[in-house]
Formats: structure tokens, C-alpha cells, sequence
């Protein structure tokens, strides 16, 4: 059995990989965010952070890719959650902007895989 057709046939294992990648996606930022403000001042000066975020084009590039990106998944978040009625969406609106982007999408991904089983078990 290959990596997809686990993925294809056990939805538990792909919510739990979802889960997994959130609580990456939580972890490594958060990191970063501590180096950033251990760095740069007791505090997390968000202007410091966005002059950085572009300081030169490729690291721009990345933030208008994320930007760009994480819109329109975001976008793309409300309404799915909105049709299949997702519960606990609290935590990725509140995790979006206080964990990272890269928390909150896979965290509602993990819900979404979940809700989808939840409707397929009745």
C-alpha cells in the first residue's frame, strides 16, 4: 500500500496528518516570532516585522505569495465551513491572526476531514 492510497482510503489518517501539519504550522512560526522579538526588541514591533517581511525582493516575494495565497484560501475557508456547518471555527478565525495562516489552514482542513466523516456516517 502506497502513501495515497492511504491516504485515499483511511479519512482518519489524513485528518490526523492534517492535524499534525497544523500543530507544525503553530510550532515553527512561533518560533520564529520569539527569535523575531528576541532580536529586535522585548516586544513584537509589527512594523519592524513587515519592513523585514520585504526587506528585499525575495523575501517580498514570499510575502505577497502568502498574502495572495492565504486570501483567497481563507475566502475559500468561510464559505466551505459555512456549507458543510464546521463546528469550532472560532479557532482558526482566532488562530489565522494570533497563531499563523500556516496553523490555522491544515487546523480547518482537520475539521473539514472530520465533518466529511461525520456526514458520511450517517
Amino acid at each position: 500500500m502506497n502513501f495515497f492510497s492511504l491516504l485515499k482510503d483511511n479519512k482518519y489518517f489524513l485528518s490526523y496528518l492534517y492535524l499534525f501539519i497544523s500543530i507544525l504550522g503553530a510550532i515553527l512560526p512561533m518560533i520564529s516570532n520569539f527569535n523575531f522579538a528576541m532580536e529586535y526588541g522585548s516586544g513584537f514591533d509589527i512594523n519592524q516585522f513587515i519592513k523585514l517581511a520585504n526587506a528585499n525582493p525575495a523575501a517580498e516575494s514570499i510575502s505577497r505569495d502568502l498574502l495572495i495565497g492565504a486570501s483567497a484560501v481563507f475566502i475559500w475557508i468561510v464559505n466551505e465551513s459555512r456549507k458543510l456547518k464546521i463546528k469550532n471555527m472560532w479557532i482558526v478565525f482566532l488562530g489565522t491572526f494570533l497563531i499563523a495562516f500556516a496553523f490555522s489552514a491544515p487546523f480547518f482542513l482537520f475539521l473539514r476531514e472530520r465533518r466529511i466523516i461525520e456526514i458520511n456516517s450517517k
